[in-house]
């Protein structure tokens, strides 16, 4: 196998198990599954930079022909998606923890039992 199918074969296993869990009716494994898919997505863009092997580095004001050298942008891009990554999780995280402690339930079906309690509508 090359190493291009290999990637291929991995973001398809990351991107399927990810849709896998969010279309899950468990808060966690809608964000396991959110972070799935942002570091499926950070594979493709890494892959999408080409193959390192035999060139060198990128530097400013160097003679050589800038053919040689690896494409720096794909790795700032992932390294910014990284960070947004990480604070939407972050933000998920807790959004879905409050959804937790108001309604008492880590499930979709949950909520649903929980808008459909008499008591709440005569509090209203």
């Amino acid at each position: 196998m090359t190493g291009q199918l290999d990637t291929a074969v991995l973001v398809t296993v990351l991107a399927g198990g990810a849709i896998y869990l969010c279309l899950s009716r468990r808060f966690l494994r809608v964000l396991l599954g959110f972070l799935l898919l942002s570091n499926a997505a950070n594979l493709v863009v890494l892959s999408m930079s080409g193959d390192p092997t035999g060139r060198r580095a990128a530097m400013a004001g160097s003679e050589a022909a800038s053919t040689s050298a690896v494409d720096p942008v794909p790795q700032a891009l992932i390294l910014t998606a990284i960070v947004i990554g990480f604070s939407v999780a972050a933000y998920l995280t807790v959004l879905l923890y409050r959804i937790y402690v108001d309604s008492g339930s880590a499930t979709t079906t949950g909520l649903d039992e929980a808008d459909d309690a008499p008591g709440e509508q005569a509090a209203r």
